[in-house]
């Protein structure tokens, strides 16, 4: 069963700019998880459950500033895979106010998956 978070809006101090980890600016974060049967039985006890998942995500960015998505998302995934009871977790971290080489773009992304070996 694959459970889906997605567009979860942070405020984070990533980037490679001085103005990026100054002052900050909104990710989205769009998670995927693998979480078997886990939850089926409908107790919450059973369950992985999404408020946990929310706070991992918000600790790990909140505890410090990643120069780049591709530091970030990895991070976040390798996170989540050793906390819960998962087998398989896609992690995608968009950043919408980027605007490479001065030309504006919707976002920019990372998408990294892992499993549990």
């Amino acid at each position: 069963m694959i459970v889906e978070l997605q567009g979860l809006e942070l405020w984070g101090y990533h980037g490679v700019l001085a103005e990026e980890k100054r002052d900050g600016q909104p990710f989205l974060f769009d998670i995927q998880l693998d979480v078997g049967e886990h939850g089926a039985d409908d107790n919450i006890d059973n369950a992985v459950d999404y408020r946990d998942v929310v706070r991992t995500i918000k600790e790990l960015s909140d505890s410090r500033s990643f120069d780049l998505l591709e530091a970030l998302a990895p991070a976040i995934a390798d996170t989540l895979l050793a906390r819960f009871p998962i087998s398989w977790v896609k992690v995608r971290v968009r950043k919408p106010t980027v605007r490479p080489a001065g030309e504006k773009v919707d976002w920019s992304a990372v998408t990294v998956e892992r499993k549990r070996t």
